[in-house]
């Protein structure tokens, strides 16, 4: 799933780009790794039937919130962005990702 580009001026929280399947809304010219940290937001949507993603989501990020204090830090250690942060340079990732691969982040060391 390539998800559909949409530009925009403003997204939340100064972020570049902002995926809400199928769409992908991005400040810009869009990087080639950008688009592979957001099509691995879009599988992952799709494992979990989109909208239990953005309760986990949420969730996890007021988790994590508490963990560390920090916005930033929280965002970071999402396990759906470790995954995708620590895989968008791999052109063949989404080819080869096992599902629900985003789970093994949630425990994994480091930030």
């Amino acid at each position: 799933m390539k998800g559909i580009i949409i530009p925009t001026r403003k997204l939340p929280f100064n972020y570049t780009a902002l995926t809400i399947f199928p769409f992908v809304f991005a400040k810009g010219l869009v990087p080639e790794w950008l688009k592979n940290h957001e099509r691995i937001h879009l599988q992952q949507q799709l494992e979990l039937l989109i909208l239990p993603f953005y309760v986990w989501y949420l969730l996890e990020f007021c988790i994590r919130f508490l963990q560390f204090g920090s916005r930033e830090l929280a965002y970071r250690a999402i396990s759906f962005e470790r995954e995708a942060y620590e895989n968008h340079g791999k052109e063949d990732y989404l080819q080869s990702r096992k599902r629900w691969q985003f789970v093994a982040y949630i425990k994994k060391k480091g930030i």
